[in-house]
């Protein structure tokens, strides 16, 4: 087959190196992909926003399946773009997409379906917003509506805080709605299941790290590392969020017409009285796809493909006994302003060690030289027998990398190892 893989960060060059590994696949192409896919894609110059160009590539090329990595062009419907144009691909039609692109959408569609999640309000201006927060009190969230990579989230440990947050969203993201809700307490884990619309299959826990320093110190960021397994996530655990979370967002989604097949991404919080949904996402997480992905020990691309002809039924998923993190090291000043353009050196040395592999997120070539375009930049993932052997080969190929302009957390995973 002729696989065409859209989006260019750490997420797409992890899918990119599995999808290159199946037998399934004669020829990948990555649009617009980055320098460390070139091993195992065809990078193209499209950006993936330009529908009609990706379709016309698809032709040109083709291109048997397409998967879609980032969720911007989910929302924007380039699954149902290909579709109308007989191109298979793997991920959810715009529709279906909402449960990303609106996070007043999936916080109603809880409440229809009785899914367990915090207690919200929707609010499109801001004084009656600020009014429910002064009578609320803190801890408080206050989210963005819509796409925010990452960023429209602040967890408010004042009132004032959450009051600057909602001018904040308004203005910085221009955001038409923001949610406001209950500040859950436990502790955090992502969970992947792959849909076919009908069924939704089980695809492996997480925990990453958001805050932007050591100690959960800092600004929200889109994600400064990951773990995979999530140590908590026991099969009794599994279970509760499949019949209480899961099954009932399927049934959701079928019955309003919009039936979700690709990946649907769970931010869920662990609480005493059992997972609660924070949110969903309708893509693979980035940086936990850089920790899934090498423990996968199956073929990758007959699942996707089985998501589109809604056929999962017919699919194991086996996974390697071995855990794996993943060091992200990111532009100094991020999440904030950065400066693109400085060199990095030794991720080739650290490329070659045992048990490690280095994903490219933000870089760009400049001849030989690989050089920093964006905030994350480079995903550092090593595997072992152990959440602490994984760390311990993560930093040690970290210390290989010769980067003055860049930084990353030194505690990832430092609630895993200290079980």
């Amino acid at each position: 087959m002729n696989i065409l893989l859209i989006g260019s960060g750490g997420r797409e060059h992890a899918l990119a190196w599995a999808l290159a590994a199946s037998p399934l696949c004669d020829r990948l192409f990555a649009l617009p992909g980055n320098p460390g896919m070139e091993e195992n894609a065809v990078l193209v110059e499209i950006a993936p926003q330009d529908h009609q160009a990706i379709i016309a590539f698809c032709r040109s090329q083709a291109i048997d399946f397409v998967v879609v990595g980032p969720e911007g062009p989910l929302v924007a419907g380039l699954v149902d773009d290909l579709a109308a144009h007989g191109i298979k691909s793997f991920g959810p039609s715009k529709a279906a997409a909402q449960l990303e692109g609106s996070k007043g959408y999936t916080k109603d569609l809880c409440r229809e379906y009785g899914i367990p999640t915090a207690a919200y309000k929707r609010f499109s201006s801001a004084e009656p917003a600020k009014a429910y927060i002064r009578e609320t009190g803190a801890p408080i969230v206050v989210k963005a509506d819509g796409l925010a990579a990452g960023k429209g989230v602040v967890v408010a440990s004042t009132i004032s805080d959450a009051i600057a947050a909602v001018d904040s969203i308004f203005g910085a993201f221009s955001a038409a709605e923001i949610v406001v809700e209950e500040c859950l307490i436990g502790e955090e884990v992502s969970f992947f299941a792959l849909c076919d619309g009908e069924h939704a299959l089980p695809f492996g826990t997480a925990q990453d790290h958001k805050r932007a320093f050591d100690g959960d110190l800092g600004p929200n960021t889109g994600g400064m590392g990951a773990y995979s397994p999530a140590p908590l996530m026991t099969a009794e655990l599994e279970a509760r969020v499949r019949t209480s979370i899961l099954d009932p967002t399927m049934k959701a989604m079928k019955e309003r017409g919009t039936p979700f097949r690709g990946v649907l991404y769970a931010g869920l919080m662990i609480t005493s009285d059992g997972p609660k949904l924070i949110e969903y996402n309708v893509r693979f997480g980035d940086p936990e796809t850089q920790v899934l992905i090498p423990r996968l020990d199956c073929d990758l691309l007959t699942a996707l493909i089985a998501c589109a002809d809604g056929n999962l039924r017919s699919i194991d998923i086996a996974w390697k006994d071995e855990a794996a993190l993943c060091v992200v090291m990111a532009t100094n000043g991020y999440p904030g302003s950065v400066e693109n353009g400085s060199q990095i050196n030794g991720i080739e040395k650290a490329a070659s060690r045992e048990h490690t592999l280095i994903f490219h997120a933000g870089t760009r070539r400049a001849g030989s030289q690989i050089l920093a375009n964006g905030g994350r930049v480079l995903g550092v993932t090593g595997t072992g027998s152990s959440i602490a052997q994984a760390q311990a080969r993560a930093y040690e190929a970290v210390d290989l990398i010769d980067w003055p302009n860049g930084f990353c957390r030194r505690d990832i995973g430092w609630r895993a190892v200290g079980k």
